[in-house]
């Protein structure tokens, strides 16, 4: 491919999101009443769509949501899987959060699981994870012994390394912990950098280097920061526009402090001029401008970098996923409800 066709191809591209977002956008049910609750959504591309949730449920779609394929995995038909990454339609990685934590990886569809990591302690409870691209990924974990859990891969999932609880783990403060509302609450950046959120009586971005603490309402159990998005996610020339959604899980109507825009890498922080309508526990930039959020009580969208919020629809969603390669938005709650974000 010539550089002067592959130029060709991002200005089309450009062009296309850029028409694209110009439109209003609307929440289209695609499936419901299923008995799951779904937490885990990995959006690979514009057609492969993979969604994980409770009762060992497991759920791929290869043409765009428009047919399901459900799936119990064999031997964990009581656990809830809260995350799930995908790479492809016959690969993916799953989460399964409290004791004994394990994840699980599937090489063919999901047609077989093997255990690639299992951890039995005290009060384990594994909460989110994030790849950058197909070996690097992190899994993050609720304190223990006043440590946030940490374990990395290098081989695609295959194995995963603890890290040690010393200055590579950091430390807690009392009542801090995370939510596995949507698995977004860590993003990895190319160059192996994180930032992940924290809630409780506490809310923290924190990094591989320091943490800050988030103006997010805080200070209750279910308060404080549920979900972070970086745009362009560090990939590229990397970018400091950060967003970072959550409020009070116990009063989902709230819009108090329950969103926050930096421009500056978390160093500080400014609230929308009309937040969000409510709690909510994921957020996800669609472009620059484009930002989508969603919660108990519904969905949200930002045209302006997250100045702005318009409530575009009263169902409710615990996560939303642009598709690693493509433009199609997808979102999943409770009762087995998958919705896709259509422009009009």
């Amino acid at each position: 491919m010539s550089l002067k066709f592959f130029a060709y191809l991002i200005i089309l591209n450009i062009l296309f999101q850029s028409t694209l977002y110009s439109q209003s956008p609307k929440v289209e049910i695609l499936t419901s009443g299923i008995n799951t609750s779904i937490r885990g959504l990995s959006v690979v591309t514009d057609n492969i769509i993979w969604v994980s949730g409770n009762n060992g449920t497991v759920g791929k779609s290869s043409n765009g949501g428009k047919t399901w394929k459900w799936l119990s995995v064999k031997g964990f038909e009581k656990r809830d899987f809260r995350d799930i990454e995908a790479f492809d339609a016959n690969t993916a990685i799953i989460m399964c959060v409290a004791e004994p934590a394990y994840i699980l990886k599937t090489a063919d569809g999901g047609e077989t699981w093997k255990v690639v990591f299992e951890n039995k302690s005290k009060g384990m409870f594994l909460d989110a994870m994030d790849f950058v691209g197909n070996d690097y990924g992190i899994v993050v974990g609720d304190p223990i012994d006043k440590n946030i859990f940490i374990a990395e891969t290098y081989n695609g999932g295959n194995t995963w390394i603890e890290l040690a609880p010393d200055n590579k783990r950091p430390v807690a403060d009392s009542g801090e912990a995370f939510f596995a509302a949507s698995g977004s609450n860590i993003r990895l950046c190319i160059d192996k950098r994180y930032y992940m959120v924290s809630g409780g009586r506490k809310s923290r971005l924190i990094n591989n280097t320091e943490s800050r603490s988030l103006p997010i309402i805080q200070g209750q159990e279910a308060t404080g920061a549920n979900s972070i998005d970086i745009y362009d996610n560090g990939n590229g020339k990397g970018s400091n526009l950060f967003v970072v959604v959550g409020g009070d899980f116990n009063n989902d109507s709230s819009s108090i402090k329950n969103c926050f825009v930096s421009t500056d890498g978390g160093t500080s922080w400014k609230a929308p001029k009309i937040s969000p309508h409510g709690y909510r526990s994921s957020v996800e930039f669609l472009s620059k401008k484009d930002i989508l959020a969603c919660g108990l009580n519904g969905v949200d969208y930002s045209p302006n970098s997250g100045k702005t919020w318009q409530w575009i629809s009263k169902d409710g969603f615990h996560v939303c996923k642009i598709a690693k390669t493509g433009t199609s938005i997808f979102l999943a709650g409770s009762n087995g409800k998958i919705g896709k974000i259509v422009w009009k």
